[in-house]
This record gives C-alpha cells, structure tokens and sequence, in this order.
C-alpha cells in the first residue's frame, strides 16, 4: 500500500498554519489508514485533525484545529491509496487492448473499482464487486455510480465481458438500487452480438427489473485499427438506424410506464445516422452528458445562449488513473498550460482569421452552428484520427501527432482554436504537451460557450459559406 503524499499546500491553510509540508506523507489521519480521497475528505472535514506523517526518514504529528466542514488545504498525490481493483473481464470490445504498444503505462490499467465510479464517472461491470464494497457504499453513500450493463441476459453478458461472473454480477446493480443507490447504466452496442433481439431483451429487461436506475446510455462500439477482435466492428447504416429506432420506441415505454424516458442514446448514433438531435428537454436535465450523450444539443443550446451547461469531463477513458484530481469529487481535470507558445483563448489577436481544429464528430456539430451565427469565415478543419483509425471519430482521442500535421497545412496568420478535451492533465494521449505542436494555439473549454466567447470579435459574414476542410 502506497501512503498518499502531500503534493501542495493552500497558502494560508490550516495545514500550512499547523506546519504541514509538500512532500510530507500521511501516513495515518485521525489514527485511521487512509484508502483512498473519499477516506480523506470524510475524516479531513472534522473540526479536530490529526496527522500522522512520514518527513525526510521521521514520523511526527501535526494536529489541526479548523471549523468542522473547513477544507485542510492539502491536495494529495491520487484518488486510491490502497490499491487500484482491476478489471478480470476479457471484453472483445475493450478499448485498452485496441491500444498501441509504447504509450503510458497508466493507458493501460483496465479498472473495475467502484471507487473511481463515483469518483470520475467510469464504468464498472460490478463482477469484483464484494459486499464489504456493497456496505460501504450504502454506509457512505457513495452516489451516483456508473455500471457497464451490456446485456441483462446473463449468457449474453458473461460472453461479453468473457467473465463467467458476468452472467451474476447484475445482482448488485439490484442491490444497490434497493438501497436508494443512484445509479446510471451503459450498453455498449457491439454489431451482431447484443444489437437487435438481444438488444430488445436488455431493453426489456432493464424496464422489469431495473427501473429505478437514473438513466441508461446506449453507445457504440469503438474499433480502432490495432484491435485483434474479428467480430468485433463499425455498425453499418441500417444497423445505426435500428437502434436509433429501438431506443426511441423504449422511450416511449418508459414514458408511459415511468413518466421518464430512461434511455438514451449516444450522440454518434444522431451523426451517423446523419438524424437530428432531439430537443433538450428530451435529455431530462443531461445525465449522462459526460458519456457523450446529449452533448451536442447542450454545446448547440450553450453556443447559442452565450451560456449553459459545461462540456468539461469530470472523469472517465483514460483519466481515472493517469491525470484525474485527486482533490474533491468530480472535480474537473486540469486544463492545458496557459501562456506561451500554446496559450488559453485569447493569447491571439481576435481580428485574425480562425482555424478550428476538430474530430470528424466534432466538425458535423460545429459547421451548422458556425454558419447559423454567420461565422462561415471560420474555417472548420476535421482532423483524421490516423493514430487509433478505425472508426474513431471523437475529438478528445486525437493526439498530438495527427493534430501537428493538420496545423502544418494551416497558414501561418491563421489563429487555430482546439477543444481542450484533447487534453488530460495539461498531455495528449500520447504523451506530447501542447508545446511540441510546431505553432502556436488555443485550447477552448470544450462547451458551446466558451466558443462563442473564443469567437468574439471576429468578423460575422453577411453571406456565410461552407469553409469546412479536412487534414487528409
């Protein structure tokens, strides 16, 4: 067991006032062993603090004296002290055995730690899930979590995760959801495998006997060019528009049965189904927007407003382990290094031409909205995600190598805008920062207005024109 480190202190703190020190290791609070940041936040809020700490090769004790519920002022080193519960399923679809050799080591943990649910918003499939888990979850109240569903037929799923306790571990989810645990669901649909009948079934299945959980995001299945899965692949057109008509027929069911609609669909399903967006009200207050669904409506809704809902991830691929904040719940993760080279929106004269940088997703949801405001000046630049290929769309699994050589056919007087979802603790996926780009750019909250703020002052065409481009 790692011992969490103390990484910064807030000037003026009580932590700094009581002689606590960066690089200090806690090794007790309170006399108890810390597990993890809910451990810490829980026993750190108490008016009375008692730390125990390993300095330089000695322990010594510091007691802190605050108002109950007063932060301490210590950010530490992680979210998970003890140890990181893995994941034993074996899925075909999983996105970390789709990964490239040679990345970051964090890349490739697959978690399955209910922890870094209701942390960061990831999945888990809930079959390391234990009832010492079960108990401190109900005793803490650890809420919302987010469960993989998959399928609710149990041969279905255990075929799925390639875990034979896949068939049974849907019995937490009912557990949990007996307990007033609020929980959000996911089907990851693969083509062939849980689409169609078995699709239904879930549909079904969840109505009957889980009901009660929050909402449930149907989303597609991600391929990119390294997976070895031969079943594994793209949905086809017809097989896009079955289960856009699927989830919207369980809408209707669910309307009629709840009063809500319980189920949503991904954003890529609208795109590439080249189908609308549904109205906002139809997301019922967006809970699932950090899974992608129903972001594009709240960006197009925010874009339009000058205001709204954020777009900026709490958590989730990729960022539970290598770059999430290990100080308070949900919190966002750092955003890209500000100034220089590679500064914040703004760094650049706003009377200059702009180059949006994007995913090939990102650009069918910008370009109507540009060209509605009257920005069709704006040149849109969907950048091919070479580095994963596949059918890899998104803009926040574009890395620095594709997007360098996308910049090298931008002109130079351009100003070049990219979402900051590219981003993860200041990094690309790939391991580069912003200033290995070869130019310099601006990286925008990846919500509609922050655009919109991006874009002031730049000129409005009175006849706007399709300028949307692409990198390859």
């Amino acid at each position: 067991m790692a011992f969490p480190q103390v990484e910064s202190v807030a000037p003026a703190s009580p932590a700094e006032l009581a002689g606590v020190e960066v690089g200090d290791e806690i090794l007790a609070l309170n006399g108890s062993v810390l597990r993890d940041v809910i451990d810490y936040h829980l026993l750190a809020d108490e008016a009375v603090v008692a730390l125990e700490l390993g300095r330089r090769g000695t322990t010594i004790e510091v007691v802190v004296e605050k108002h109950a519920g007063e932060p301490l002022g210590i950010a530490v080193s992680s979210a998970i002290f003890d140890r990181v519960t893995t994941c034993d399923n074996h899925c075909a679809f999983c996105f970390i055995y789709q990964l490239p050799k040679g990345m970051r080591r964090s890349l490739y943990v697959k978690d399955d730690d209910y922890r870094l649910s209701f942390l960061y918003g990831n999945f888990t499939t809930l079959t390391r899930f234990t009832e010492l888990d079960l108990e401190r979850v109900v005793t803490e109240r650890l809420s919302p979590l987010y469960v993989s569903i998959h399928a609710t037929d149990p041969e279905v799923r255990a075929q799925l995760l390639r875990n034979r306790r896949g068939a049974t571990s849907l019995r937490w989810l009912a557990r949990l959801l007996d307990e007033g645990i609020e929980v959000h669901g996911q089907v990851v649909v693969c083509p062939g495998v849980n689409d169609g009948a078995v699709l239904e079934g879930t549909m079904a299945g969840i109505l009957e006997r889980y009901p009660t959980l929050a909402s449930v995001g149907v989303v597609p299945l991600g391929v990119s060019r390294f997976s070895r899965e031969a079943t594994m692949r793209a949905h086809s057109s017809d097989e896009v528009a079955t289960v856009l008509d699927t989830v919207a027929a369980w809408q209707e069911r669910c309307l009629a049965a709840l009063g809500r609609r319980l189920v949503f669909a991904a954003d890529e399903y609208y795109l590439l189904g080249r189908r609308p967006f549904p109205a906002a009200a139809a997301y019922e207050g967006f809970p699932q927007h950090e899974n992608g669904i129903g972001m594009a409506r709240a960006f197009a809704e925010a874009f339009a407003a000058g205001a709204g809902r954020s777009s900026r991830r709490a958590g989730g691929f990729f960022r539970s382990v290598d770059g999430a904040p290990a100080l308070g719940y949900r919190a966002p993760r750092a955003a890209g290094p500000g100034g220089g080279a590679s500064g914040g929106v703004g760094s650049g004269a706003h009377e200059r031409p702009v180059t949006i940088l994007t995913g090939a997703y990102g650009l069918q949801v910008l370009r109507p909205l540009l060209d509605a405001a009257g920005h069709g000046d704006v040149e849109t630049v969907a950048v091919a995600n070479t580095f994963f290929g596949g059918n890899i769309g998104v803009t926040g699994l574009l890395t620095s190598v594709d997007l360098a050589d996308a910049l090298a056919r931008v002109p130079a007087e351009r100003r070049v805008l990219i979402p900051e979802v590219c981003l993860s603790n200041g990094r690309f996926l790939d391991g580069a920062v912003p200033g290995d780009l070869p130019r310099a750019v601006e990286f925008v909250p990846e919500d509609g207005a922050s655009l919109r703020r991006a874009l002031v002052g730049v000129r409005v065409a009175r006849d706007p024109v399709e300028t949307a481009g692409t990198a390859r």
